[in-house]
């Protein structure tokens, strides 16, 4: 099993959504943080005065999937969440040892759906 975490803008979540939905992917745990990359931070003006923000907002997405979902899982969010412009995010994939399903105590890819 592997976790795809995806650090996404968060105006693309509802289409990512959308896109796992199409791929049976139900089980999405979303997250709104804050980071900056090369995009940076941003610089305002509030009552007069300016200052900068270094943090964005994002949203983060976290999916558990079995070993062989996961290339298609990773292109459907790339494809949905690109713009092609700085701050589209990042992916991270984790091995997962072992889940869990708390009602039933059922184990291993079973619990994941």
């Amino acid at each position: 099993m592997k976790k795809i975490e995806a650090i996404i803008r968060q105006s693309k979540l509802d289409e990512v959504l959308d896109e796992l939905n199409r791929h049976q992917i139900f089980g999405v745990t979303v997250t709104q943080v804050q980071g900056c990359g090369l995009q940076g931070g941003k610089t305002q003006y509030y009552r007069g005065n300016k200052y900068t923000m270094k943090l964005n907002p994002k949203t983060k997405l976290e999916i558990v999937v079995k070993d062989q979902w996961v290339d298609e899982i990773i292109q459907a969010i790339i494809k949905t969440a690109r713009t092609g412009d700085i701050g589209d995010g990042k992916i991270f994939v984790y091995s997962i040892d072992e889940s869990y399903r708390i009602r039933t105590g059922e184990k291993g890819e079973g619990a994941l759906i």
